[in-house]
């Protein structure tokens, strides 16, 4: 009972079995006993009713599957896992047949809640990205210690008008209607975070070439009594002439550095982005200069959040660039 109840909670079946010293087989028995037969079942007394459509050997399958293979590889349409395609795989390999609500409590009896996947490039090379954690930033991280610099990392991003999210309360069968402008505008934003919680921002008309960069740099290093290491993808932008001209210029005031290719997760900036998009687009605006106004509004309470922005290095793929 104990070890169902981890399970329950959300411990992996696999992990549990190896935490007790007992076998595998034996604790995917239990929880199918337990999943047609309730805590009853896993007494020392035979479970009554019809018998288990699947049993521990199947369920053990089925969590291994759903553990290593892509549902491309099985030949499904789409590379997430539904409980409508778990439904299919299971009568396909067990010639069982179940409704989608016993299937989603079966997968969470074997350890599998419904979670948001991460998305990476495929050209991504992983062999670049522990390189970085394990090699590049902690040279990068030692020599802004012993030069008295400032680590920040900068990123762009853009937002429309028509960008709308989130959710709100509404009688059953009456969908509320928010008015909302059917103009579409955009604006885009350069920011720089950096560990101790400083944010910096700038919010650009028009698409964010290597003179909008220069211009941000110009203005990141304004009023700065110490170096800045600034840390940015592989943009264009950031590895224009004019941008490495102004760097040369500036090497007393700033100096660039290149995070791997196709590696947006390890920049904390990223879900400074997150963080504003969010909140922005639970609002409604009417013309440009409100969103700008909006926007702006957004970015300097964010400013005013310093915990906020640390936390953001805090993030599970961010936490190599903490303090």
């Amino acid at each position: 009972m104990a070890a169902v109840k981890r399970v329950e909670s959300g411990e992996s079946p696999e992990f549990v079995a190896a935490g007790l010293g007992i076998n595998r087989r034996t604790i995917y028995r239990w929880i199918e006993a337990f999943h047609y037969g309730g805590e009853g079942a896993l007494k020392a007394k035979p479970i009554r009713g019809a018998p288990p459509k699947l049993e521990a050997k199947q369920m053990a399958k089925l969590a291994r599957i759903v553990r290593t293979k892509n549902p491309l590889q099985l030949n499904f349409e789409f590379a997430l896992w539904t409980l409508a395609m778990i439904r299919v795989l299971i009568g396909r390999e067990f010639a069982v047949s179940l409704s989608e609500v016993s299937v989603g409590r079966l997968m969470r009896r074997l350890g599998f809640p419904p979670q948001r996947p991460l998305y990476r490039a495929w050209q991504q090379d992983p062999a670049l990205v522990e390189r970085w954690r394990a090699e590049a930033y902690p040279k990068i991280a030692a020599r802004a210690k012993r030069e008295g610099a400032l680590i920040f990392f900068a990123d762009e991003s853009g937002i429309r008008s028509d960008h709308h999210a989130g959710t709100t309360w509404s009688p059953v069968g009456q969908t509320p209607v928010v008015k909302a402008t059917g103009a579409r505008y955009g604006l885009n934003m350069l920011s720089a975070v950096n560990a101790p919680g400083h944010f910096r921002f700038m919010t650009v008309e028009g698409r964010v070439n290597a003179s909008v960069f220069r211009d941000f740099l110009k203005r990141l290093i304004t009023g700065m009594e110490r170096k800045i290491f600034l840390i940015v993808d592989g943009h264009p932008a950031h590895k224009a002439k004019l941008v490495s001209r102004f760097v040369e210029d500036n090497a007393e005031a700033i100096e660039l550095f290149f995070l791997p290719p196709y590696a947006p997760e390890l920049n904390p900036d990223e879900l400074a982005w997150g963080h504003i998009k969010t909140r922005i687009a639970k609002t409604t605006v009417q013309t440009k200069e409100e969103l700008k106004a909006m926007l702006n509004r957004v970015m300097r309470r964010l400013q005013k959040m310093p915990e906020i922005v640390a936390g953001f290095f805090h993030a599970p793929t961010c936490a190599y660039a903490r303090e």
